[in-house]
């Protein structure tokens, strides 16, 4: 499949996604996110997924600009798009079976804020930035915003960006722990495609199955969390790579993982 605002790449065991609207530094149309999830179908056996933008911006947020079918214009235009394409797209990415590392290159604004951080790492250009910039228009935080970035760093900070619309600089947003790291502007691409591909030759069932009990930890009590990994334990176990994991550890190698 074609696609007429990003491309989908595929580097070795990575599948690399990338936002190709550079011209309106990857504004998000509904449209967009609608392609995003269609390209996260065809990864086929990927083990890792690799997101960024490209040319000056990760994603300036949803596209205000648009018209006709990509318009957003008004309540019931930004309801329909959420509802129809965005929600639907982060919800996507919070359930896939392979780890996924995103690469901020300058902007990460709005809905392109909360699609960064769906991200098992977020790695920014120290150039980078994340705003949630829904205040300065009258609207307010969308595509999970209010869940993940609460979550991530707390009520004061959460509050601080959205109700301020403040701009949070990579290195900021590492230290508030919002981000996994920030990196020299010229090395963002290698380290983040280095990190993908470290993933993706990793146990991918385990690591799939780390990423559900993670987010399911986020909102289970103890009890709950403890048969939750119990149960990805046993799946785990019974993997191909655990075997191999295994032997290698006995025989005081390092273990070959072929994903399964």
């Amino acid at each position: 499949m074609s696609f007429e605002t990003i491309r989908l790449e595929r580097m070795g065991p990575v599948a690399k996604i990338v936002l190709d609207r550079p011209d309106r530094l990857n504004a998000m149309p509904p449209s967009m996110a609608i392609e995003i999830g269609d390209a996260l179908a065809q990864i086929g056996d990927a083990r890792a997924v690799l997101l960024t933008g490209e040319g000056r911006a990760f994603c300036s947020g949803a596209d205000l600009a648009a018209q006709g079918e990509r318009s957003i214009a008004g309540g019931a235009g930004s309801y329909k798009a959420l509802t129809e394409a965005y929600n639907p797209l982060i919800q996507k990415m919070a359930r896939l079976a392979v780890p996924v590392v995103v690469a901020v290159n300058g902007a990460a604004a709005g809905i392109g804020c909360s699609l960064a951080l769906t991200g098992d790492f977020v790695l920014a250009a120290k150039s980078a930035y994340f705003l949630q910039a829904f205040v300065n228009i009258g609207l307010v935080p969308d595509g999970g915003a209010s869940w993940v970035i609460a979550r991530l760093v707390g009520k004061a900070r959460a509050t601080q960006m959205m109700m301020l619309g403040e701009r949070i600089g990579a290195e900021q947003a590492a230290d508030w722990g919002l981000i996994y790291k920030a990196v020299d502007d010229d090395l963002l691409a290698d380290e983040a495609l280095a990190l993908a591909t470290r993933l993706a030759n990793g146990p991918t069932v385990a690591i799939g199955t780390m990423r559900r009990n993670i987010a399911l930890a986020l909102e289970s009590d103890l009890a709950t969390a403890l048969m939750v990994e119990a149960e990805g334990q046993r799946q785990a176990g019974d993997s191909t790579d655990a075997a191999e994991g295994v032997q290698a550890f006995m025989e005081k190698r390092k273990a070959q993982f072929t994903g399964q």
